[in-house]
């Protein structure tokens, strides 16, 4: 604070005295009275003053050039930017070679006042007016207006849609979070006070909202309720691409870290369970807000302004090692976080593209929006601003992208909303898109007695054979959502204890406007003499019997069932497809069979308890006069033979 009024003293030092210099614009007595007035109250260091006296010199003579510069930087110093331009444009109109500094200064107001492309005029006015005039600060502000003033040239085109009165109302609703699924979108409203707010002091009060979405359609917002929302503030949550857990904030509650703490919340059916602090290492006595989930459904994104960080408010991030228990967060460091503010950060589902807010990093003024990818090697890409008219001279944030990645959510305080800020959406331009994501959703249930069972998920990169994502069904209800990548081959395993595991595979490359989600309940069949299983992970080149290497995934998944279950015996069955002579087609599904055999047997499986057979196309499971049927006809699966 000290500097800034030192500043302010030092710079209206300056108008005193630019304004000395000898009148020649007005002989009116009045006017030159009223400005020097001014100058003496600018002497004291009172802008009032000078804004009272020399307005009053203007008002006695509106051609008074000298009054009018006095007033342009007075305002300029006190960042009333467009009073400035008013006065500095006057000048212009009235003799525009009056000082060429003029120039220099409207070109700072302009860019304060968000219209970089007049600024650039100006400030090319001046260089040529000036041609010998390098100070490397302006200089610098110089590239940064013809930087700004291309993106707004390049401006993309995007359509705003308010997202209606069943979510918006006169209150404040920003913060969005949406599942993968985008069944629901949860908020935060920020209301009046009422009698039960614990801070006696604050106005209002910052609650959870919810709202489904139904046919398209998004119903009247509810409150989330208890246990979530309380009679402290809320707000700043995320939640999981499962939609399992939810992540917020929560300012001065009791047994808090800090002033603001992370807290977390799981849902089991259709309740919320009480929320747990996140407690050591993640909470502190410091700052920790604006959650973020990747897509693995463990690793977190926050903000806090902790020690050890580059500047004002970093972005950090921790991994859920197991429910509740978190590692010691790690700052994300450069090019991400600069010496300003890097904050409200937001992790798209196909778990490498980050955006957040920064004023430290390159944009249209304030603070704006950037999205950077993460690497293979685990570092960040250069943060790249997302453009105009997304990022604009007011502060901007709070944006989140849905799992397809064609769609973006924000709060605007717009003047054609219900009131205060209000929640958007527009269709995300193609060049600004992560890469897509789609899901899976469904129930899983006994394949008997159709009870709900909690089984587990893996989605599996079946290039690397590492686990992408890794989580459970509901325990109440068996439904489960997991994101599916895309540009890559996955195996999807669910898998229970005395159950047959059951799989599926996806290899999606589709355009974004041609995902589709795999949408399925699942009936999961106990270990019992007779049941069989497709085994849709197990590859072989065509016309060959050698195991591919994608199929090692599959391969441990019999070989673990195998050997926790030491007493049953399976036969593995290989099938083909009508295409070719049935010898050929006998031979290829046997030697199929027996490559998964003998895969077991070096796993430690005793041969006592496997054997395999080839049925060529006796058994299909599907129509042979189409491609799709015979590429479901061309499998290998095994059956329970005996215990």
């Amino acid at each position: 604070m000290y500097k800034k009024v030192l500043l302010a003293l030092l710079l209206l030092s300056q108008i005193s005295l630019s304004a000395q210099s000898a009148i020649k614009s007005t002989t009116n007595n009045k006017a030159i009275k009223y400005y020097q007035r001014a100058q003496k109250e600018g002497n004291n260091s009172n802008f009032a003053g000078v804004f009272e006296y020399g307005l009053k010199a203007v008002a006695e003579d509106s051609n008074f050039v000298e009054a009018h510069f006095m007033l342009g930087q007075a305002y300029s110093v006190q960042r009333q930017r467009d009073k400035a331009l008013y006065h500095y444009q006057k000048i212009m109109q009235i003799n525009p070679d009056f000082d060429s500094r003029i120039y220099r200064y409207m070109a700072n107001d302009l860019m304060g006042t968000g219209f970089p492309q007049q600024a650039l005029v100006c400030f090319e006015e001046y260089f040529q007016r000036v041609p010998n005039y390098d100070d490397p600060t302006f200089r610098k502000r110089y590239e940064l207006c013809k930087w700004r003033a291309k993106q707004m040239d390049d401006s993309l085109q995007i359509e705003l849609h308010n997202m209606g009165e069943n979510i918006n109302s006169e209150y404040d609703e920003y913060l969005p979070a949406l599942p993968a699924d985008e069944s629901e979108i949860i908020f935060t409203v920020k209301r009046p006070r009422d009698e039960y707010t614990m801070d006696r002091t604050a106005q209002f009060e910052e609650d959870f909202y919810v709202s489904e979405q139904i046919d398209g359609q998004w119903s009247p917002r509810k409150a989330l309720g208890t246990p979530i929302n309380s009679h402290y503030n809320e707000g700043a949550q995320c939640i999981s691409p499962d939609g399992k857990y939810l992540i917020f904030t929560c300012c001065n509650r009791d047994g808090g870290k800090g002033s603001c703490d992370l807290y977390w919340s799981k849902r089991i059916g259709d309740k919320w369970s009480n929320p747990r602090n996140f407690g050591a290492p993640v909470n502190t006595k410091y700052w920790e807000s604006q959650p973020t989930f990747s897509a693995d459904g463990k690793t977190i994104y926050f903000v806090s302004n902790r020690p050890g960080g580059m500047g004002k408010h970093d972005i950090w991030s921790t991994i859920m090692l197991e429910e509740g228990e978190f590692s010691e967060p790690v700052n994300l460091g450069e090019p991400i976080n600069t010496e300003g503010l890097d904050f409200a950060p937001f992790m798209h589902p196909d778990g490498k593209t980050l955006y957040f807010s920064s004023d430290g990093h390159q944009g249209m003024g304030g603070e704006d929006i950037f999205y950077s990818k993460l690497k293979e090697d685990g570092t960040w890409d250069t943060p790249i601003n997302m453009g105009y008219p997304i990022n604009t001279i007011a502060n901007d944030f709070n944006l989140i992208i849905n799992a397809k990645g064609d769609k973006a959510f924000f709060s605007s305080n717009k003047k054609d909303g219900y009131g205060g800020l209000d929640l958007y959406w527009f269709e995300l331009p193609q060049s600004l898109r992560p890469e897509p994501v789609t899901y899976a959703k469904g129930k899983i249930f006994d394949s008997e007695d159709n009870t709900p069972l909690q089984a587990m998920f893996e989605i599996i990169d079946l290039q690397t054979n590492t686990v992408v994502i890794k989580t459970t069904s509901d325990p109440i209800t068996g439904e489960f959502l997991v994101c599916i990548p895309t540009k890559k081959m996955y195996a999807f395993n669910v898998s229970k204890e005395n159950y047959l595991f059951y799989s599926e595979n996806f290899e999606i490359t589709n355009d974004y406007s041609d995902l589709q989600p795999f949408i399925q309940d699942i009936a999961l069949k106990r270990i019992q003499l007779g049941q069989s299983v497709v085994l849709k992970n197990i590859f072989f080149d065509t016309d060959q019997s050698t195991l591919k290497p994608e199929s090692a995934t599959e391969l441990q998944k019999l070989t673990d069932m195998m050997s926790k279950n030491k007493n049953i015996k399976i036969e593995i069955s290989g099938h083909t497809d009508n295409t070719g002579s049935r010898e050929h087609n006998l031979s290829l599904s046997q030697n199929r069979a027996k490559a998964v055999f003998e895969y077991l047997k070096n796993q430690g499986i005793s041969e006592d308890r496997m054997s395999y057979k080839g049925y060529a196309y006796d058994r299909p499971i599907a129509d042979n006069d189409s491609e799709k049927g015979r590429a479901l006809n061309r499998r290998t699966e095994f059956a329970i033979t005996g215990f």
